[in-house]
């Protein structure tokens, strides 16, 4: 079994759905299914975003 990625699982942690989070971030909703998918890296400026939006470093969250 793969495990969940980091923001989905930070997301969940928080009882955000994912529609709730991508509105929040000001992403589409394709988007985010993409970025918990691992298909899609996101820039510096998003993953900061995405960090401060679940209170997270954004290395929690992001692997090199």
């Amino acid at each position: 079994m793969i495990p969940a990625h980091p923001i989905r699982a930070m997301r969940q942690a928080q009882s955000l759905t994912q529609a709730q989070l991508a509105e929040q971030l000001g992403i589409s909703l394709r988007t985010m299914r993409a970025m918990e998918n691992g298909f899609y890296d996101p820039s510096v400026t998003l993953a900061c975003r995405v960090a401060r939006a679940l209170e997270r470093p954004v290395e929690d969250l992001f692997r090199l």
